[in-house]
């Protein structure tokens, strides 16, 4: 690893100075210098979800990705998603669901169904399939985390 330098975060409304080698993942400085723990470390790849938080409004898996990346960017954590003690829509539709069994993969699941449903409010089978792909449950709660997803799309439910 290289020199700590200063590094300017925007997180969850909240500007953060950290110092930290730029290549250290940011997923290390969320939890280990902001105390912010709801992104969790799964496999340190990139590859199983459990560390996403949005990214300019775009679900960003942090594990790998060095800090010094997310400088300027707007970065918020499964925590910036509620409002003053109240789950988002899709945090309480998750809890509706019980879409969470050991509950290690969640907060990357709700971030990912966050970021779609930002981006498609009435999702097609092939969007939710694609914003989930990245992410994994060792649980098998997936059909849960479905249910969640269907009951944010509402009655008229997902179009092929």
């Amino acid at each position: 690893m290289g020199m700590a330098e200063e590094i300017l975060l925007r997180i969850n409304g909240t500007e953060h100075r950290i110092h930290s080698d730029p290549a250290t993942p940011l997923l290390f400085v969320l939890r280990n210098q902001l105390g912010l723990t709801g992104a969790k470390l799964g496999c340190g790849l990139e590859q199983c979800g459990a560390c996403a938080v949005l990214m300019d409004g775009v679900s960003q898996l942090t594990c790998a990705t060095g800090v010094g990346e997310f400088q300027g960017r707007d970065i918020v954590t499964v925590e910036g998603l509620s409002n003053g003690g109240t789950l988002s829509a899709v945090q309480q539709a998750f809890v509706d669901a019980g879409a969470a069994q050991c509950g290690y993969c969640t907060p990357g699941m709700v971030v990912a169904v966050t970021a779609m449903l930002d981006r498609a409010p009435s999702p097609t089978k092939v969007e939710i399939t694609e914003a989930l792909t990245p992410h994994l449950c060792r649980c098998g709660a997936h059909p849960r985390i479905l249910e969640a997803v269907a009951r944010l799309i509402g009655p008229g439910g997902v179009d092929d």
